[in-house]
């Protein structure tokens, strides 16, 4: 890694982190107040586990949908409809909380609603970044929006929590509140969109997103890595067993070792935006997902409350690491015309990480025990980082990132061998 000078950030991308904050903070405090009052509604565990699978749902059944719209339409204006549409069920959520009529089908049925939102802002914000940020920058202003959205998501439940001592009437309306300020400021952005090529809508280019991804060995290898270490070495669903039974923490505990691995995290991305990662790439990611592996091993046979903290806030920095860089080499080696098909893939990969990974931590515990299962993640993910090494030696060799500037060429490529 290498200093550089600090990078003065256009107003375009100042309002575009301002977006992403308003973005990440208003769904951690919603889904603080929609879990809580669904609770309080039918003391269901079940129903809570429902609103998580009601809300992937959709980025499933929409990936390959919301990709070819990013890439075909203003993503401006994209970002800005899904934003006053989130702002509309908040206000239905409000209005409905106030008057005392919300039901269990209501916030389903609002989750699903906020599902598909999610599933064209997740896609439509990366893909709109590389139309503000310069190339040669977009290391270093990657590793400044996941800061943001760190920020973001580690003070979004707290502010949830707090307002929704008043009511969840009160947590809808000021969401909605700034989702609708967040779309203002998305509408006066200035962002000038590369044009796109005038294809056919055909089942080759809604699928070039896919088939391109496959034709690249270094972002197939870069999110198929993630993919599989998160949801091998994924110990956040079993830190109730730990801090309850094994470090004898109670819930404050808990607490501490939940924002254990954000503050890690936050605390690497914003050392990653002050020294951004130049040269050996590659390396470094195998690096970064190996030391996750070594510290979700630490943590699975601590016994100690201290180090099992250190061992988390090393799992979210390295962590982070492996974000900034697939991030960053999933915007610079994309066309332009397909960095929406592209992303709205490399989002069923991380949610289908963090969703199937927690399902399987808690599956592994429930037939081995908590501690064998956060051993066996550990030893799986380094297992994993062997294997890529030797799957994927493109990605390996990988030195600095490269910037395509072919991008219509590329396309028509992907189109015409898919």
């Amino acid at each position: 890694m290498t200093s550089a000078k600090p990078l003065q950030s256009s107003p375009a991308f100042i309002m575009y982190l301002a977006v992403l904050i308003a973005t990440d903070l208003t769904a951690q405090m919603v889904s603080v107040a929609m879990s809580w009052q669904m609770y309080t509604l039918t003391h269901a565990a079940l129903d809570l586990g429902l609103i998580g699978l009601v809300q992937f749902a959709p980025m499933v059944l929409l990936t390959f949908v919301v990709g070819y719209v990013a890439d075909h339409f203003n993503r401006k204006l994209i970002v800005s409809l899904f934003l006053g549409l989130e702002a509309v069920v908040f206000a239905v959520m409000a209005i409905g909380s106030g008057e005392g009529w919300i039901t269990r089908g209501w916030i389903l049925g609002m989750v699903f609603v906020l599902g598909m939102a999610n599933a064209f802002l997740d896609t439509t914000m990366p893909a709109l970044l590389a139309n503000i940020v310069q190339k040669e920058h977009f290391a270093k202003q990657m590793a400044q929006t996941t800061s943001a959205s760190q920020v973001a998501m580690m003070v979004g439940p707290a502010i949830g929590g707090l307002l929704y001592a008043t009511g969840p009437a009160t947590v809808y309306g000021l969401s909605g509140a700034i989702c609708c300020a967040a779309a203002l400021m998305m509408m006066r952005m200035r962002v000038q969109q590369q044009p796109v090529p005038r294809e056919p809508v055909t089942l080759a280019s809604v699928l070039a997103g896919l088939t391109f991804i496959r034709s690249n060995p270094v972002i197939l290898g870069a999110i198929s890595l993630d993919l599989f270490a998160v949801l091998f070495g994924g110990v956040t669903a079993l830190l109730p067993i730990y801090a309850s039974t094994i470090l004898q923490v109670g819930a404050f505990g808990l607490g501490m070792l939940r924002s254990a691995p954000a503050i890690g995290a936050m605390l690497m991305s914003l050392f990653l935006s002050r020294r951004p990662i130049d040269y050996r790439v590659g390396p470094i990611l195998f690096l970064s997902v190996f030391v996750y592996g070594v510290a979700t091993l630490v943590f699975a046979v601590s016994t100690s409350f201290t180090l099992s903290l250190a061992a988390l806030l090393t799992l979210g920095a390295s962590d982070v690491i492996s974000v900034v860089i697939r991030s960053t080499l999933v915007l610079s080696q994309t066309p332009d015309a397909m960095r929406g098909r592209v992303n709205s893939v490399n989002q069923v990969f991380i949610g289908t990480s963090n969703q199937l990974g927690a399902f399987e931590s808690g599956l592994t515990a429930a037939w081995f025990g908590a501690i064998p299962a956060a051993i066996i993640g550990g030893l799986a993910t380094i297992a994993v980082v062997v294997l890529w090494i030797k799957l994927f030696p493109p990605l390996f060799r990988v030195n600095q990132f490269q910037t395509n500037n072919h991008d219509h060429s590329l396309l028509d490529e992907t189109l015409t061998n898919s």
